[in-house]
């Protein structure tokens, strides 16, 4: 491959896989960072199965392991009346079914894994404080234009910059992504400060109407992360600011007295308006493409922002590969391979939020519909939790 660097813009997680899967393929990379240091904003993750392959391809998978947790079931219950609706177990016979586990664990840990990857791997170069202007781009390859009026060579360039891309706006300008009305107040506690009664080895959702709160332990069942979520036209956008307690109080009202003991515990809160995009083709100008929430922004009910972001990383990867290295070549095959898989988790991920938050009848049938659960559910995991398969992978 030429010696080159692909342009990397975005340090958070998808942007490090992106480095790190490049560089292990042969391929050199220039990665730049906005924030004037590397970390990652948020507390917990899930990590479903199919992310644990995209880890084994990274090499970072018992860093991750480290401090992550093996919950023993996912369970949603009734925010109302406290009645378990559906129990899915996550042990051995799980592991064996999907060829890997399901864990939880701190976002600032496995972004420390990947960073701890990218530092020891070489051929990557990695700068804070360059935030990206724009780019232009010709037959031998793309200048990055940087704030402040420096720029940047390199043969290809990845827009992994999250939900309000610069790279995306120049490659689409398909505007602002879309508010939700959904708002994610979140917060983590030590373990030992958690009321008596709560699972502290299960992922458990609380679902009500335009409510849920989630909880599952991390690092090492040190602490317990918690995720309320509510509708609300309060908050137009926002990103990691301080929340209102009282305004929480307010939508959870009524709720099991578990749910309220949790919250009560919290005195801080950060919250996130919750955003996406319907689903596109054209993530791709010649050689310059999108990773991430970049390219296909979810929202959170699958749990799967993050794994989709590796699974691209990984994939891209791959195609720069079997393309010996002709990025525009690799980039049309990496989003043809990508687009439809990454649109149904966009899509579901939707339907999942309707579900958790139904009301009345709908939500007698949800209760109805997802009873009995168990080793069943198995099967309607499997699009997304078996290995995901693309041209070029190995």
């Amino acid at each position: 491959m030429s010696g080159d660097p692909v342009l990397v813009v975005g340090g958070g997680i998808g942007g490090l896989g992106a480095a790190l899967a490049l560089a292990r393929a042969g391929q050199p990379v220039h990665l730049v960072e906005k924030a004037r240091r590397f970390g990652e904003v948020g507390a917990g993750i899930q990590l479903g199965p199919n992310v644990f392959a995209m880890f084994d391809r990274l090499g970072v998978r018992a860093a991750v392991e480290e401090t992550a947790v093996r919950p023993e079931a996912l369970v949603m219950r009734c925010a109302l009346r406290g009645h378990e609706i559906v129990r899915i177990p996550l042990g051995e016979r799980f592991a064996a079914r999907f060829g890997q586990p399901y864990a939880v664990t701190h976002r600032a840990d496995l972004h420390a894994a990947l960073l701890a990857a990218c530092r020891a791997q070489p051929g990557i170069v990695l700068e804070t404080g360059r935030a990206a202007a724009g780019f232009a781009q010709d037959a031998d390859g793309v200048t990055l234009r940087l704030e402040g009026g420096a720029a940047l060579r390199g043969r290809a360039l990845v827009g992994a910059d999250g939900l309000w891309s610069r790279i995306r706006a120049q490659v689409m300008g398909d505007g602002a992504p879309d508010v939700s009305g959904h708002i994610a107040y979140r917060a983590v506690l030590p373990m030992d400060r958690v009321p008596p009664g709560i699972a502290r080895r299960e992922v458990v959702l609380w679902a009500g109407p335009r409510i849920h709160l989630v909880h599952y332990p991390l690092r090492r069942g040190g602490l317990m992360n918690l995720v309320a979520v509510f509708h609300s036209d309060h908050y137009s956008e926002g990103w990691d600011q301080q929340g209102d307690p009282a305004l929480l109080w307010r939508h959870f009202e009524g709720t099991r007295p578990e749910v309220r003991a949790m919250l009560r515990r919290i005195e801080t809160w950060r919250y996130w308006v919750l955003c996406d995009r319907e689903p596109r083709r054209g993530w791709t100008k010649g050689r310059v493409t999108l990773l991430g929430d970049a390219a296909h922004p979810m929202l959170q009910y699958l749990a799967q922002g993050a794994a989709m972001s590796l699974e691209d990383a990984v994939c891209l990867a791959d195609q720069f590969r079997a393309h010996g290295g002709d990025a525009a070549a690799a980039f049309a095959a990496y989003e043809e391979a990508r687009v439809l898989r990454t649109a149904r988790v966009q899509l579901t991920a939707r339907f999942y939020g309707e579900i958790y938050h139904a009301a009345g009848v709908k939500a007698e049938l949800r209760d109805q519909m997802l009873g009995g659960g168990g080793e069943g559910a198995w099967d309607g995991m499997a699009w997304l939790y078996d290995r995901p398969r693309w041209p070029g992978a190995i």
